[in-house]
Formats: structure tokens, C-alpha cells, sequence
């Protein structure tokens, strides 16, 4: 249980690690590697029904969104200039995953291999595309508050989204205003 417990308290972390690509549009405060995984998680699920996927695909592709950044805890978000640097980031990340899942039992162990490291190349491409469409959502609120210059983020998510589903969703975010979900929900006395 011990060690379970170091696990649980090391995912917390993720609500302190920033995002850290955000600082190039000069955002002080950016959002968390916990809030963009939240709904990372969520467009994951999304987009994988959109695609046609079972809803057992459709979680596990939410599961693995959960967890795509947990090594980001022990050596924080590498934005793309840092990354550029960076040799062998994807080694490095994985080796830290393996590190963090050994604190678990072997049957959440195994689980969680599977979970991130044995994804086919479909699955892998959903889960790419919910990450970007999750930086273009935030990059449009950034946008309406002023950083201009996260509209070049957008333009640079679309040009690396793979699937149809991920496409569409891209237009209508750049149509739509982000408080849009709201507009009607207000009580009104």
C-alpha cells in the first residue's frame, strides 16, 4: 500500500508541472499538465466514438489520455524548443513510466504497460489527435484573452491532426467562441 500511495501522491504533481509552452506566448500562469490531461481525457473518448471505435476502445483511449503525461512529474513538460535539444525524449519518458509503474501491484503494473505501451497504430493516432485538439482548445481560449500569438498554435495543430473526426472538430473550435456553452444556461430572474 505504501508504495501505491507514493504513486497516487507523485500524480498530484501533475496539478503543479505547468505547460510549458504556453510561456512562449507569454502566458505567466499557464494551465496545469493535470488540467490538459483532464480534458485531453475526455476529447480522447470523444473522438474515438466519433472515429467509430466500440466504446471499449472509446475508454481505453481515455484511460491512456489519463496517464500519457504522468511522467511529466519527474521531468516536467518539454515544450518543442526544449525538446529540440533533447536527445532520445521518447526513451526517456518511457524509462520513467516504467519507473513509476513499478510502485504499483503487478496486476495494475501490467495494466498500465498495456495500457501505454501497447497501443496499435490507430488507437495511437486517435490519442495524438485528442492531444492536439485539447492544446487547440486551450490555445483558442488563451486567444480571446488577449495572446494573439497562440493563433499560430492552432494553425500548427492543424497541420498535424491525422483523422477526419479531428478535422472537422478543429473548424468548428476556430468558428466558435469558447463561452458559447453557456450562452442560454444562465438563470435569468
Amino acid at each position: 500500500m505504501h508504495e501505491i500511495i507514493k504513486y497516487l501522491f507523485e500524480a498530484g504533481m501533475l496539478k503543479h508541472v505547468k505547460r510549458s509552452g504556453w510561456w512562449a506566448c507569454k502566458i505567466n500562469d499557464p494551465e496545469s499538465v493535470a488540467e490538459h490531461t483532464f480534458r485531453a481525457a475526455v476529447v480522447a473518448f470523444i473522438l474515438a466514438k466519433l472515429e467509430g471505435e466500440s466504446d471499449e476502445i472509446a475508454n481505453k483511449l481515455c484511460s491512456a489520455a489519463v496517464f500519457h503525461d504522468m511522467h511529466e512529474t519527474r521531468i516536467l513538460d518539454l515544450n518543442k524548443i526544449a525538446a529540440r535539444y533533447i536527445n532520445k525524449q521518447e526513451a526517456i519518458s518511457r524509462k520513467v513510466e516504467e519507473d513509476q509503474i513499478s510502485l504499483l501491484p503487478s496486476n495494475a503494473q501490467s495494466a498500465l504497460k498495456n495500457l501505454l505501451f501497447n497501443l496499435n497504430e490507430r488507437e495511437k493516432t486517435i490519442l495524438k489527435d485528442a492531444d492536439l485538439l485539447e492544446m487547440a482548445l486551450q490555445a483558442k481560449e488563451y486567444l480571446e484573452i488577449g495572446y494573439k500569438d497562440c493563433e499560430d498554435w492552432i494553425k500548427n495543430v492543424e497541420k498535424r491532426l491525422k483523422t477526419k473526426s479531428a478535422k472537422a472538430l478543429l473548424q468548428q473550435i476556430k468558428k466558435m467562441s469558447s463561452k458559447e456553452w453557456y450562452i442560454g444556461l444562465k438563470k435569468l430572474d
